[in-house]
Protein backbone atom coordinates (compact mmCIF):
# COMPACT_ATOMS: atom_id res chain seq x y z
CA UNK A 1 0.00 0.00 0.00
CA UNK A 2 1.54 3.77 -1.15
CA UNK A 3 2.15 5.62 2.00
CA UNK A 4 1.79 9.89 1.60
CA UNK A 5 4.42 11.62 3.93
CA UNK A 6 2.01 14.27 4.94
CA UNK A 7 5.06 16.98 6.38
CA UNK A 8 3.54 21.03 7.61
CA UNK A 9 5.01 23.58 9.28
CA UNK A 10 1.42 23.80 11.53
CA UNK A 11 0.34 21.50 14.07
CA UNK A 12 -1.98 18.66 14.72
CA UNK A 13 -4.76 20.35 15.78
CA UNK A 14 -5.38 22.21 12.05
CA UNK A 15 -8.19 19.31 11.75
CA UNK A 16 -9.14 21.53 8.90
CA UNK A 17 -6.43 20.86 7.26
CA UNK A 18 -6.33 17.33 7.27
CA UNK A 19 -9.47 16.72 6.42
CA UNK A 20 -9.26 18.83 3.79
CA UNK A 21 -6.47 16.88 2.72
CA UNK A 22 -8.34 13.31 3.30
CA UNK A 23 -11.25 14.57 1.06
CA UNK A 24 -9.16 15.81 -1.56
CA UNK A 25 -7.84 12.47 -1.58
CA UNK A 26 -11.07 10.80 -1.16
CA UNK A 27 -12.21 12.13 -4.49
CA UNK A 28 -9.38 10.88 -6.26
CA UNK A 29 -10.10 7.20 -5.18
CA UNK A 30 -7.68 6.95 -2.24
CA UNK A 31 -9.00 6.40 1.04
CA UNK A 32 -7.01 6.37 4.54
CA UNK A 33 -6.01 3.26 5.51
CA UNK A 34 -7.99 1.34 3.02
CA UNK A 35 -5.93 1.86 0.11
CA UNK A 36 -3.19 4.49 1.49
CA UNK A 37 -1.54 5.66 4.28
CA UNK A 38 -0.17 8.58 5.65
CA UNK A 39 2.46 9.40 8.19
CA UNK A 40 1.82 12.61 9.51
CA UNK A 41 4.72 14.87 10.61
CA UNK A 42 4.03 18.24 12.32
CA UNK A 43 6.79 20.77 12.63
CA UNK A 44 4.40 22.96 15.24
CA UNK A 45 5.72 26.33 13.98
CA UNK A 46 9.55 25.48 13.94
CA UNK A 47 11.36 25.59 11.21
CA UNK A 48 14.53 23.64 12.90
CA UNK A 49 12.48 21.14 13.37
CA UNK A 50 11.92 20.31 9.51
CA UNK A 51 15.20 18.29 8.91
CA UNK A 52 14.45 15.89 11.13
CA UNK A 53 11.15 15.42 10.13
CA UNK A 54 11.70 15.00 6.72
CA UNK A 55 14.79 12.76 6.95
CA UNK A 56 12.18 9.89 9.03
CA UNK A 57 10.21 10.63 6.29
CA UNK A 58 12.85 9.07 3.70
CA UNK A 59 14.04 6.97 5.71
CA UNK A 60 10.22 5.11 5.77
CA UNK A 61 10.71 5.14 2.28
CA UNK A 62 6.95 7.13 1.20
CA UNK A 63 5.60 6.85 -1.92
CA UNK A 64 5.21 10.81 -1.76
CA UNK A 65 5.45 13.63 0.44
CA UNK A 66 3.15 16.54 0.63
CA UNK A 67 4.92 19.73 2.28
CA UNK A 68 2.19 21.89 2.98
CA UNK A 69 2.13 25.36 5.69
CA UNK A 70 4.49 27.32 3.76
CA UNK A 71 7.73 27.07 1.75
CA UNK A 72 10.00 26.22 4.46
CA UNK A 73 8.55 22.47 4.56
CA UNK A 74 8.88 22.25 0.60
CA UNK A 75 12.20 23.51 0.75
CA UNK A 76 13.38 20.75 3.55
CA UNK A 77 11.63 18.36 1.77
CA UNK A 78 13.30 18.89 -1.76
CA UNK A 79 16.51 19.24 0.33
CA UNK A 80 16.24 15.43 1.46
CA UNK A 81 15.17 13.97 -1.40
CA UNK A 82 16.13 14.14 -5.17
CA UNK A 83 14.10 11.16 -5.89
CA UNK A 84 10.72 11.16 -3.65
CA UNK A 85 8.00 12.87 -5.91
CA UNK A 86 6.73 16.12 -3.54
CA UNK A 87 3.70 18.06 -3.88
CA UNK A 88 4.23 21.31 -1.78
CA UNK A 89 1.23 24.46 -1.24
CA UNK A 90 2.69 28.18 -1.24
CA UNK A 91 1.06 31.30 -1.32
CA UNK A 92 4.38 33.05 -2.77
CA UNK A 93 6.13 32.58 -5.84
CA UNK A 94 8.00 29.26 -5.80
CA UNK A 95 10.19 30.32 -8.34
CA UNK A 96 11.20 33.39 -5.73
CA UNK A 97 11.65 31.17 -3.30
CA UNK A 98 13.69 28.71 -5.47
CA UNK A 99 11.73 25.56 -5.20
CA UNK A 100 11.28 25.19 -9.27
CA UNK A 101 13.20 26.60 -12.11
CA UNK A 102 9.52 28.04 -13.41
CA UNK A 103 6.19 27.97 -13.23
CA UNK A 104 5.79 25.79 -16.75
CA UNK A 105 8.32 23.52 -16.79
CA UNK A 106 9.15 22.75 -12.50
CA UNK A 107 11.24 20.60 -13.22
CA UNK A 108 12.98 18.16 -10.44
CA UNK A 109 10.47 15.85 -8.49
CA UNK A 110 8.60 19.15 -7.46
CA UNK A 111 5.41 20.11 -8.16
CA UNK A 112 2.96 23.08 -6.83
CA UNK A 113 -0.04 24.16 -5.96
CA UNK A 114 0.32 27.97 -5.70
CA UNK A 115 -2.35 30.15 -3.53
CA UNK A 116 -1.64 33.22 -4.96
CA UNK A 117 -1.50 35.04 -1.39
CA UNK A 118 0.69 37.31 -2.27
CA UNK A 119 -0.89 38.82 -5.63
CA UNK A 120 -4.18 38.83 -3.19
CA UNK A 121 -3.29 41.29 -1.04
CA UNK A 122 -3.64 44.57 -3.06
CA UNK A 123 -6.80 43.34 -3.99
CA UNK A 124 -8.19 42.61 -0.54
CA UNK A 125 -7.32 46.49 0.11
CA UNK A 126 -8.98 47.88 -2.89
CA UNK A 127 -12.26 45.27 -1.98
CA UNK A 128 -11.86 46.88 1.62
CA UNK A 129 -12.43 50.39 0.08
CA UNK A 130 -15.22 49.29 -1.96
CA UNK A 131 -16.93 48.06 0.75
CA UNK A 132 -15.98 51.07 3.07
CA UNK A 133 -15.44 54.14 0.74
CA UNK A 134 -15.10 56.89 3.59
CA UNK A 135 -11.91 54.46 5.25
CA UNK A 136 -8.84 56.68 5.20
CA UNK A 137 -7.04 54.64 7.57
CA UNK A 138 -6.24 50.85 7.03
CA UNK A 139 -5.43 48.82 10.04
CA UNK A 140 -2.96 45.54 9.29
CA UNK A 141 -1.96 42.72 11.67
CA UNK A 142 0.43 40.16 10.25
CA UNK A 143 2.62 37.64 11.25
CA UNK A 144 6.58 38.37 11.52
CA UNK A 145 7.03 34.69 10.98
CA UNK A 146 5.43 34.09 8.26
CA UNK A 147 8.09 33.47 5.14
CA UNK A 148 6.00 35.51 3.05
CA UNK A 149 5.03 37.72 5.37
CA UNK A 150 7.83 40.98 4.39
CA UNK A 151 6.75 40.49 0.81
CA UNK A 152 2.86 40.96 1.50
CA UNK A 153 3.50 43.95 3.37
CA UNK A 154 5.10 45.80 0.89
CA UNK A 155 2.92 44.81 -1.34
CA UNK A 156 0.38 46.04 0.72
CA UNK A 157 1.98 49.04 1.46
CA UNK A 158 2.58 49.65 -2.35
CA UNK A 159 -1.23 49.36 -3.10
CA UNK A 160 -2.17 51.42 0.28
CA UNK A 161 -0.38 54.39 -1.63
CA UNK A 162 -1.88 53.87 -5.25
CA UNK A 163 -5.39 54.02 -3.32
CA UNK A 164 -4.38 56.97 -1.24
CA UNK A 165 -4.89 55.16 1.88
CA UNK A 166 -3.12 55.48 5.13
CA UNK A 167 -1.72 52.12 6.32
CA UNK A 168 -0.85 51.46 10.02
CA UNK A 169 1.11 47.98 10.85
CA UNK A 170 1.49 45.97 13.44
CA UNK A 171 3.08 43.19 13.81
CA UNK A 172 1.86 39.63 15.61
CA UNK A 173 2.18 36.34 16.07
CA UNK A 174 -1.01 34.39 15.43
CA UNK A 175 -3.92 34.70 17.97
CA UNK A 176 -2.49 37.68 19.44
CA UNK A 177 -5.37 39.47 20.03
CA UNK A 178 -3.56 41.30 22.57
CA UNK A 179 -2.63 43.56 19.21
CA UNK A 180 -5.91 45.12 18.90
CA UNK A 181 -5.56 48.30 20.92
CA UNK A 182 -2.84 49.39 18.73
CA UNK A 183 -4.96 49.42 16.17
CA UNK A 184 -7.42 50.89 17.48
CA UNK A 185 -4.83 53.93 19.20
CA UNK A 186 -3.72 54.15 15.71
CA UNK A 187 -7.02 55.50 14.23
CA UNK A 188 -8.75 52.46 12.92
CA UNK A 189 -12.17 52.37 15.13
CA UNK A 190 -14.82 49.72 12.67
CA UNK A 191 -15.07 46.24 13.05
CA UNK A 192 -12.22 44.29 11.43
CA UNK A 193 -12.36 42.74 8.47
CA UNK A 194 -10.41 39.27 8.97
CA UNK A 195 -8.74 37.42 6.15
CA UNK A 196 -7.37 34.78 7.79
CA UNK A 197 -8.78 34.44 11.35
CA UNK A 198 -6.37 31.54 12.22
CA UNK A 199 -3.50 32.63 10.90
CA UNK A 200 -2.09 35.82 10.06
CA UNK A 201 -3.70 38.86 8.19
CA UNK A 202 -6.43 41.01 10.12
CA UNK A 203 -7.44 44.53 8.40
CA UNK A 204 -9.42 47.36 10.32
CA UNK A 205 -10.88 50.61 8.64
CA UNK A 206 -11.55 53.81 9.96
CA UNK A 207 -13.47 56.35 9.36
Amino acid sequence: MPVIGFLSMESPGQLHIVNAFRRGLSEAGYVEHRNVGIDYSWAEGRPDRLPALVAELVSRRVTVIAATGGPQSARAAKAASATIQIVFVVGSDPVREALVTSLNRPGGNLTSVMLFIEELVAKRLELLRELIPQARVIGMLFNPNSPTAEHQMSEAQGAARTLGLELHVVRAVPKSISSLPSLRSSGSRSRPYLSRPARSSTVGASR
